[in-house]
């Protein structure tokens, strides 16, 4: 399980906490390795979003699609966590507006 807290560079002032992220339990097996809505529309996107809640595999803002926002905004899912290749380890709070890190985990100098 990983456990989440705000990245201290995660958008916001200091001190601004995300709820949402205490409430994230183990995360789930992902619904699929692409995004769907994407690849029934011709387009394979890496760019990757996995829900917090459910396992949707969405693609981020930076797509024509957006479909992990749009998945968001349907179902009301506030974590997704990037499934990108090289494994990068953040997510992301729609509600609060912060970027997520693992509480282990240490940014780079």
């Amino acid at each position: 399980m990983t456990e989440w807290v705000v990245r201290p560079d995660g958008g916001r002032p200091q001190g601004h906490g995300c709820p949402h992220a205490a409430d994230a339990g183990l995360t789930p097996a992902p619904q699929s390795h692409l995004c769907v809505e994407c690849s029934a529309q011709g387009r394979e996107e890496t760019r990757l979003r996995l829900c917090l809640t459910c396992g949707h595999v969405g693609c981020s803002d930076s797509t024509p699609g957006a479909h992990a926002t749009a998945h968001y905004e349907s179902s009301g899912h506030p974590l997704v966590q990037s499934v990108e290749p090289g494994g990068e380890a953040w997510a992301w709070c729609y509600v609060d507006e912060v970027f997520l890190q693992p509480r282990d985990h240490r940014l780079p100098h």
